[in-house]
């Protein structure tokens, strides 16, 4: 069995999306931790159904099918009668599950592992979806979600990376309008986290994310994908309101967008956004907020830049939890070998670049990186766009962690296999780099 945590990283030349090509070209020995009879979990980036502003595009935002092809054959061949795959994520809330869905040969799915007699799961973990209109929620909707439910992990004190943060005076921004509620899930000890049972029970966890830059936290990878595990969004904090006199990271800087934007908004949403029928009729004034503060795409808000110091806290107490917590959300363990069977297959085929994660620019990178570990897996995928890994918050911090820890290796351990080839990442070679254009919020800041 191929060590759980192995610092190797491989980088497979994958010049266009032919799943038998890619299923070819994955490491068998990175399958070595599924057994037979086991429940596997494959967990795309399916954040959503296309480009924010180009719906007809989407082959450079989510996983590509043919990436999820290749790996659903490779489980196959391990997996005997009665073992189960289950294809699960939880995109954005204001996505379409079903037009998701209609990009991937559902059908050709069914039908391969129905011929093993193992029985697939295709699962949206989302607890709600909401129907958005000029960046306002008109509608709500509960969903089934996990048919299994949720596991409440809570990271006490120093359990979390959000020990010792000093908190903004307004407090933590989560996911939906309710920032009450968000504060209360992370109140200064407790730190809670609702995460897919279906994914905590599991045996072996592939993790298939898309290669993006990010607007929050600089890339998103197979850390930052773990986002799609947690069923419930707003206990996930997203940024801290206000700029730096409030020790908020929302805004770069105590300007006046940030005296007016930030509070008005807030009021806004929190007093009328909230009830659906209220938001209908304030719908217009999402045109007119745009016109006098700006598009988000050209404007730094909501935590958008390199100071985000939240984001990457949430992001690693996902991954802890992920990693160490049992179905009844009791942490196991701080030892490595207690820690979930994974795998890292990410889609660099045709990744994105500038304004990601929801409206990149196209980067033709073709490749596809796989590991054992997601924090060398993260590393080595930012070193080959161009960044130092060690300037994207989440990166640095993962080797930082003092309880349950995500890597017990050091950033000078991790190496690049590239065929015959390997090299430590710190001598990766310039030709393997194929530089990535930031966020505009990152640049300048995270770039070698």
């Amino acid at each position: 069995m191929i060590l759980q945590m192995n610092t190797n990283v491989f980088a497979i030349k994958t010049p266009c999306y032919d799943s038998e090509a890619i299923a070819a070209g994955l490491p068998s020995e990175l399958f070595g931790q599924i057994s037979p009879g086991d429940t596997v979990i494959l967990k795309p980036n399916w954040v959503k159904e296309s480009h924010l502003r180009k719906p007809e595009e989407w082959e450079y935002v989510i996983t590509h099918p043919a990436v999820i092809s290749a790996v659903l054959s490779k489980v196959c061949e391990i997996l005997e009668p009665g073992a189960k795959i289950i294809i699960a994520d939880a995109p954005q809330t204001d996505s379409s599950f079903i037009k998701i869905l209609s990009r991937y040969p559902v059908e050709a799915w069914q039908n391969q592992v129905k011929q093993k007699g193992i029985v697939l799961e295709i699962i949206d973990l989302r607890d709600d979806e909401w129907i958005q209109k000029d960046d306002v929620v008109v509608n709500r909707k509960k969903l089934a979600g996990d048919p299994l439910g949720k596991t409440e992990v809570n990271l006490l004190d120093d359990a979390s990376e959000f020990f010792g943060h000093q908190k903004s005076q307004r407090g933590y921004y989560g996911a939906d309008y309710n920032i009450k509620e968000t504060n209360e899930a992370h109140d200064g000890r407790n730190n809670r986290y609702r995460l897919s049972r279906s994914v905590i029970e599991a045996d072996v966890f592939i993790n298939l994310p898309k290669l993006k830059t990010h607007k929050k936290a600089g890339i998103t990878c197979c850390l930052k994908n773990l986002v799609g595990i947690n069923t419930y969004k707003n206990f996930l904090p997203h940024h801290a309101e206000g700029g730096p006199s409030e020790s908020g990271d929302q805004f770069p800087q105590n300007s006046l967008q940030a005296q007016i934007e930030g509070p008005l908004l807030a009021f806004v949403k929190q007093k009328f956004l909230h009830n659906t029928a209220m938001a209908k009729l304030l719908k217009p004034l999402g045109k007119t907020a745009r016109s006098v503060f700006g598009e988000i795409e050209y404007n730094i808000r909501s935590g958008n830049w390199y100071g985000n110091d939240t984001l990457w806290r949430m992001t690693l107490d996902l991954n802890k939890a992920f990693f160490y917590a049992n179905p009844h959300g009791e942490m196991r363990d701080e030892k490595l070998i207690n820690a979930k069977k994974y795998i890292g297959i990410v889609d660099a085929v045709s990744a994105g670049e500038g304004n990601g994660p929801l409206s990149p620019n196209p980067r033709q990178m073709g490749y596809i990186f796989a590991g054992t570990n997601p924090v060398a897996i993260d590393a080595v995928c930012a070193a080959m766009m161009g960044f130092d890994p060690m300037k994207i918050p989440t990166i640095r911090n993962a080797f930082q962690i003092k309880r349950y820890p995500l890597c017990d290796f050091n950033y000078a351990d991790i190496q690049v296999v590239a065929g015959n080839d390997k090299w430590l990442l710190s001598d990766l070679p310039e030709s393997m780099v194929i530089p990535f254009e930031p966020q505009f919020a990152w640049k300048g800041h995270i770039e070698n």
